[in-house]
């Protein structure tokens, strides 16, 4: 079996920015415009209509609490400035994260940018209203998975694509024996 051996090379910083930024953006544009649509046509905790019946609706869910619902609660009020420095704590790590200095792939770059703009869409909606506005309902009878939004489909698929890049990172770092 040949060696595999690792070549380092230097990414492109500014397109690597660029890449970063433009899926960060056009995340948190679909977020907080689909977020505004929702706030405009639906009432708060009502459903809106049924998009595959016994399945999947569009709701107006507003959200106190992080992902599936932690932290969801109305008798404590620490949660927005809590959720708010975790998020600030987060672009720190994405910022440092970005300036890698070695080249690890679209996975990498693309999981970056959809992460940033995830944690962007739901810190604006802490910092302006307190809460995050969800609205996708999954459903199967009773049994509802935790309203959510763009911007968390944003954070979740990022981190999967890290995850994926990681695994892709690691396969290209084979020892040399010799």
């Amino acid at each position: 079996m040949p060696k595999v051996v690792r070549v380092p090379c230097k990414p492109d910083m500014g397109r690597r920015y660029r890449t970063i930024g433009l899926v960060a953006v056009v995340i948190l544009v679909l977020d907080q415009l689909s977020k505004l649509w929702i706030q405009q046509t639906i009432p708060v905790w009502e459903k809106g209509f049924t998009v595959i019946p016994g399945f999947f609706d569009i709701v107006h869910i507003l959200n106190r609490g992080a992902a599936f619902g932690f932290l969801n609660r109305h008798d404590i009020d620490w949660q927005r400035p809590f959720f708010i420095v975790v998020s600030i704590l987060a672009l720190g790590l994405i910022w440092v994260l970005a300036r890698s200095q070695e080249d690890d792939g679209p996975f990498y770059v693309y999981g970056l940018g959809l992460i940033l703009g995830g944690a962007l869409g739901n810190l604006l909606d802490r910092a302006r209203l307190g809460v995050v506005v969800d609205f996708l309902d999954f459903y199967v009878g009773d049994m509802h998975w935790p309203a959510f939004n763009v911007a968390d489909m944003g954070i979740c698929v990022g981190a999967a694509a890290l995850l994926v890049s990681f695994y892709q990172q690691r396969r290209r770092c084979v020892p040399d024996n010799n």
